[in-house]
């Protein structure tokens, strides 16, 4: 299944949207820094926010649709889940 996910460098810092069929996976590419550009650079790496979609087609679309979002909206989705912005990270490997 497709995951849409938010990374940040810290509470309130630099966010990055993406998507993927492998959320464990992903998120250890950006954290080792095997993925060259955006996240590497800034060091956004915590795992912050996901969620599992239906298909490719609607992860996309949300995708989109969350880029295109104010950033406050954003952290608004962020703090309703986890508050204390936590990286999920370890608790996927659990």
């Amino acid at each position: 299944m497709p995951y849409v996910y938010i990374l940040a460098s810290q509470k309130y810092g630099t966010l990055y949207i993406g998507v993927t069929r492998d959320l464990i996976k992903r998120v250890y590419e950006h954290k080792s820094g095997f993925v060259p550009g955006f996240t590497r650079q800034y060091k956004v790496h915590r795992l912050v926010w996901f969620q599992q979609c239906d298909s490719i087609i609607s992860v996309i679309q949300r995708e989109k649709q969350m880029k295109a979002w104010k950033r406050d909206w954003k952290i608004s989705l962020i703090e309703e889940s986890n508050p204390h912005w936590l990286d999920l990270y370890p608790a996927l490997l659990s």
